[in-house]
């Protein structure tokens, strides 16, 4: 089954701009998308997705509202709603595996569906700019391929990618929207930029900065945030990598170095020091081999709970 744009079946390959451009409905949404003021989006009721991660809820959650991922530079963020149950997916893709991780979306959502349902797949499409090495570009036609290829018909709703999304200042180019929510109650998309990355932000970088495949991080039916069991091998030279400057680090652990948010090189540095110190985490991070467990508390806030005994 297709990827639709307006009940229209879509004709790939065409870069997202020749895309919007035959889709003028596609175009306007993503003009409207830019023009948006960033909203800071506090921890009550967000989950917050990071990059090679997936979480998927519906509008019955009653700890989750909001899901919302940030700090795309190449990568992309990518939505998947059903408009009959609400059920819907967040997940920061930076292409590692796009044709494994599509049908782990796809799935992710349609597990909430009942089939009998009125409603629609929706996907919305937001990250990338027009970088050097057109590692956005390929993310972008990897992804509207992969969708294209599903057995369900699915609505391109939102494609605001690559050159779409491209500002250009001294011949240099930058994204315009690094990060995005969307509201599970409501439907709506935002873009956003979030001060609480958890829980457990640097065991979670840790595990996507030494290659591990995209994962499903929450669990809707007990509204609990399930992380790991997680194990790496230790990453290469990170005592060379800790000694260098930010310039270097930025050189060459960065996909687009002149892109990224002014944290990154902090966050790598960060994410280093924890797999310095836990070059192998099985036990030491997870006792028993067992999930890190989290619930939203009454405030709205993550809390640890205890793992059951088996």
């Amino acid at each position: 089954m297709p990827l639709l744009v307006d009940g229209r079946r879509v004709q790939l390959p065409q870069s997202a701009g020749d895309l919007v451009r035959a889709h003028p409905l596609l175009e306007e949404r993503a003009r409207l998308l830019r023009g948006q003021s960033v909203q800071q989006v506090g921890p009550q009721g967000l989950l917050y997705v990071q990059q090679r991660e997936l979480a998927v809820t519906s509008p019955k959650d009653g700890s989750i509202s909001i899901l919302g991922s940030d700090d795309a530079t190449t990568c992309h963020i990518v939505v998947l709603r059903h408009t009959g149950n609400g059920a819907t997916c967040l997940t920061h893709c930076d292409g590692t595996d796009t044709k494994a991780e599509v049908p782990l979306i796809m799935n992710s959502v349609k597990s909430f569906s009942d089939h009998a349902q009125c409603g629609r797949l929706e996907v919305h499409l937001v990250g990338g700019f027009s970088d050097d090495r057109q590692l956005s570009q390929k993310l972008t036609h990897q992804l509207l391929s992969e969708f294209d290829r599903q057995d369900d018909d699915i609505h391109l709703v939102t494609l605001c990618v690559t050159e779409l999304n491209d500002r250009e200042e001294n011949e240099n180019h930058f994204p315009i929207i690094y990060g995005i929510a969307v509201n599970v109650k409501t439907a709506e998309i935002y873009r956003a930029s979030f001060q609480d990355r958890g829980p457990e932000e640097e065991l979670r970088a840790a595990r996507a900065l030494t290659g591990g495949p995209m994962v499903s991080i929450y669990d809707a039916k007990t509204e609990q945030l399930r992380i790991g069991p997680y194990s790496w091998v230790p990453f290469p030279h990170v005592d060379f990598w800790l000694q260098q400057d930010d310039k270097q680090i930025l050189e060459n652990l960065s996909t687009s170095p002149l892109a990224e948010p002014p944290h990154f090189v902090e966050h790598i540095r960060t994410t280093l020091m924890f797999l310095k110190k836990y070059p192998s985490p099985t036990n030491t991070l997870f006792p028993g081999n067992k999930a890190l467990l989290y619930k939203k508390n009454e405030d709205g806030l993550w809390e640890k709970v205890p793992s059951p005994r088996s």
